[in-house]
């Protein structure tokens, strides 16, 4: 079995290819670029990125982007990025077909912002984003295409 990609600390890394959608391609194949990993933004910059990455169709590379925000956010907003992470998680398998997947993640994100709707830091529309998870989640497969239909993160 041939070595594992790994980083600098020597943890897993897949350096195979993506698609628009975060699905691995064959090695040598021409793929999605992708987020760089660990990067630290500041909150406006990551909501910015997150929404043009949505807007190009592409939820599972805002997913990184939203994660990387989740994890160097204050604890006072952890849940709020970890939920915007799971949103977008939740899109991506709702564009692979992936109802199960899609309307777990998109109620789970949607549980995990909802206590930010009377504060919506960094302009976040919370319950904007809340209503579209629980409409999504309700019927991901209704032959609509879920990107689409991406949501504005602020509002």
């Amino acid at each position: 079995m041939p070595d594992r990609d790994r980083d600098e600390q020597g943890r897993a890394r897949n350096a195979r290819p993506r698609d628009a959608l975060g699905r691995p391609l064959p090695h040598g194949a021409v793929g999605e670029d992708r987020a760089p990993e660990g990067v630290v933004r500041a909150p406006e910059v990551a909501l910015a990125e997150a929404q043009a990455l949505l807007d190009a169709g592409r939820p599972f590379h805002a997913h990184e982007v939203l994660e990387d925000a989740w994890k160097s956010a204050p604890e006072d907003e952890r849940e709020l990025w970890r939920g915007l992470a799971q949103l977008a998680v939740g899109l991506t398998h709702a564009a692979r077909g992936n109802d199960r997947g899609a309307t777990t993640l998109l109620e789970r994100g949607a549980s995990a912002i909802g206590p930010y709707a009377d504060r919506r830091p960094h302009g976040v529309d919370v319950a904007g984003l809340a209503g579209w998870a629980h409409t999504l989640a309700a019927a991901p497969a209704t032959g609509r295409d879920p990107v689409r239909s991406a949501p504005r993160l602020r509002g």
